[in-house]
């Protein structure tokens, strides 16, 4: 399914662009699926795979082989040399460490050679903490500078974590509507809505929960707890509801 969306979009794209996947597309399958789509790919990789390198020049002699060394991610011993390694300095993430491997592959998609890319935090002295490093693969015609490459991938966490705010605290799924119609108009709200909280982060006074800590940046969540204040500032066009139930009746002397 994934495979024939992303070869839908592509042609309806006005140039070659890059798609960012989470692990669970980082696999053979995917990558032979999406070979003949016109778009670069960049997938995490899960730690405990193991990838292969170009086999080699032909010796002549029986089947050519289709692997050629063994790149296990959890083993250290059996990488090679990488192609590119630069040290990062960030403002938010602190001292990072990236290493690139060129021209690897899966054991079942030998024909599609990737780029593999290792990113690390470093402590002060230089060692590496113990945060899980993450592994990427590049698959495409140009990959980025090493330095600018695991910052595209990163762009993938806000839209997921987009998609389960819009579901757990703007109800997204909740409603049952009756057609399709509806049903789209009601999704077109939702970026309307985060905009909205966005554009308040800064008017709306903090109200935490008793169970909650305060915080120097709002979350979306938290913005939406607090938008009650706007609303009364605001008000509404709409009539004031009918009381409902017995109705109050005449007043005394009238």
């Amino acid at each position: 399914m994934a495979a024939q969306q992303l070869s839908r979009v592509s042609s309806q794209l006005p140039s070659r662009a890059i798609s960012l996947w989470d692990s669970e597309y980082g696999c053979a399958p995917f990558l032979n699926q999406t070979a003949s789509v016109a778009v670069d790919k960049l997938m995490r990789l899960r730690s405990n795979l193991c990838l292969w390198g170009a086999p080699g020049v032909y010796e002549g002699r029986g089947r050519p082989r289709l692997h050629g060394d063994k790149f296990k991610l959890n083993a250290p011993t059996t990488w090679s040399s990488p192609a590119q390694q630069v040290e990062i300095d960030d403002p938010e993430l602190g001292q990072l460490r990236v290493r690139v491997w060129h021209n690897y592959h899966f054991r079942l998609s030998p024909s599609h050679s990737m780029s593999v890319v290792l990113v690390e935090r470093l402590t002060t002295d230089g060692c590496t903490t113990t945060s899980k490093p993450m592994w990427l693969a590049f698959a495409g015609l140009k990959m980025p500078p090493p330095d600018r490459v695991w910052r595209l991938y990163l762009r993938r966490f806000a839209i997921d974590h987009w998609y389960r705010f819009a579901k757990n605290r703007l109800h997204w799924t909740v409603p049952r509507l009756s057609t399709p119609v509806q049903c789209d108009r009601w999704s077109d709200l939702m970026p309307i809505v985060t905009w909205q909280l966005w554009l308040t982060r800064q008017l709306v006074a903090q109200r935490p929960l008793p169970w909650q800590k305060a915080q120097t940046k709002l979350t979306p969540g938290r913005v939406a707890q607090s938008f009650g204040s706007i609303l009364a500032v605001l008000g509404t066009p709409a009539q004031p509801p009918k009381l409902r139930g017995k109705s109050p009746g005449w007043q005394a002397g009238t």
